[in-house]
């Protein structure tokens, strides 16, 4: 047997050991991010928690993923990624249940938001684990190969989460005439998955030779190397008009994004459709998350045909003008079911096509020297584009009403308009190779 052969089935054969792990790892990534950031929106929109502090506390949520790389380094010397990886996840699962128990008690908005926080803490802290153990778990042509795998199954927990469990929760309301009850319920549900996978993965998990604590290293040597590498990211040429754009981006659809399900919840009377649990869980979290992922496919693939530069203001407009649905739907209210499904999957189609830019520039923008770590620092203030006016979308909604709010998300797309104009990219950058 030639050499080429034993290779070509040491991959083949690892490629199917990792078909073991790698889809439910990235689906537990996946669950926990959507129970914190979208799922807790409409949670607490139907037991009767205000706009303001839906969006000021659910906000707050996004800072572990803002701070996240600089702890990052002690993911990196204590343990391995394997045990972060299983006792983050029955952290999670264990908060989880916090939050089911809490939600039939008066004082269950301050109790419930104790269990978020450490639902979050410990799933951007997963991030860093499951991200870095993928890496060392299996070789490199097994991690090209899996990149899509990963994607998919994080966009099905987006969909189980989003879309399935908010569904179910509905449902619960119906037959159990309580609504605190009925989202315990759906919790406890969420719970039970995660403990089923956490022990699975604590079973089925490799145990990689590279996986191991980096002994030779000391905090402080960590530390020390790590501000040397954020501080060079700051001298990078150009850095205040690439942190201005990852900041400015999005900073209508961070103020859309937390006042969507309230919007679709809301009383007609008060400005909203009226729409019952069941029907938000189906059109923003199941219609609304399908056309997104096409939206972000079709985006991925002009860009690699034609380069990040040509579809720059094409992905610029698809971001922002379809915002502009959120307007009509409150202006005409519209009774049909088919309109507003339609209405949500325009603007996601668009949110995903245009977040092709974004995430691509942010690639171009750390290429070069310690691009790992500059591009971890950049994810952090994504986060922090998206936490900060998202924190004052509840309070802007409740003063000036839905239909206002929304023709202000319209302006507020101004900046991101204006911080395209700034950059500058090479044009061909993002372009695929031709082969003959």
């Amino acid at each position: 047997m030639t050499e080429e052969k034993k290779t070509l089935q040491a991959t083949s054969a690892e490629r199917r050991r990792s078909w073991k792990w790698i889809p439910s790892l990235y689906f537990m990534e996946g669950i926990p991010y959507v129970m914190v950031m979208t799922v807790s929106v409409v949670m607490y929109k139907r037991l009767g928690i205000s706009n303001t502090d839906i969006a000021l506390y659910t906000s707050w949520l996004y800072l572990p993923w803002v701070i996240k790389p600089f702890w990052s380094p002690i993911v990196d010397i204590l343990k391995t990624k394997r045990f972060w990886i299983v006792t983050m996840q029955l952290i999670i699962g264990a908060a989880l249940a916090g939050v089911a128990l809490t939600l039939p008690g008066p004082a269950f908005f301050k109790w419930s938001l104790v269990f978020f926080w450490l639902i979050a803490f410990s799933s951007a802290t997963h991030d860093i684990a499951a991200d870095g153990f993928y890496m060392l778990a299996i070789d490199d042509s097994n991690q090209a190969w899996f990149v899509g795998i990963r994607s998919t199954f994080y966009r099905l927990a987006m969909i189980a989460g989003q879309g399935l469990l908010v569904m179910l929760a509905g449902q619960l309301e119906e037959r159990m005439g309580d609504i605190a009850t009925a989202w315990a319920w759906t919790l406890g549900v969420t719970c039970a998955l995660f403990v089923v996978l956490t022990l699975y993965h604590k079973w089925i998990l490799p145990r990689p030779d590279a996986d191991q604590p980096a002994a030779s290293a000391t905090v402080g040597n960590v530390v020390r190397e790590f501000g040397l590498t954020f501080a060079s990211f700051f001298k990078r040429p150009g850095i205040g008009v690439t942190i201005a754009f990852i900041l400015l981006y999005r900073f209508s659809e961070a103020q859309l994004v937390k006042m969507a399900s309230p919007f679709l919840l809301d009383a007609r009377a008060a400005g909203g459709l009226g729409l019952s649990t069941t029907e938000v869980g189906f059109v923003y979290g199941t219609v609304g998350l399908i056309s997104l992922t096409l939206g972000g496919i079709l985006g991925g693939f002009l860009a690699s045909r034609n380069g990040l530069k040509y579809w720059l203001w094409p992905m610029v407009l698809a971001i922002n003008v379809p915002n502009a649905v959120y307007v009509l739907l409150s202006l005409f209210q519209p009774e049909s079911a088919l309109i507003v499904n339609v209405a949500v999957a325009v603007e996601q189609f668009g949110y995903g096509f245009g977040f092709t830019a974004f995430m691509l520039y942010m690639i171009y923008a750390v290429e070069g020297q310690h691009k790992t770590a500059h591009f971890a620092i950049c994810t952090g203030f994504m986060a922090l584009g998206m936490m900060l006016p998202g924190m004052a979308s509840g309070w802007i909604q409740e003063t000036l009403g839905y239909q206002n709010f929304f023709i202000w998300v319209l302006l507020a797309t101004i900046p991101g308009f204006y911080m395209a104009s700034k950059v500058t990219i090479d044009p061909s950058f993002g372009k695929a190779e031709k082969t003959a």
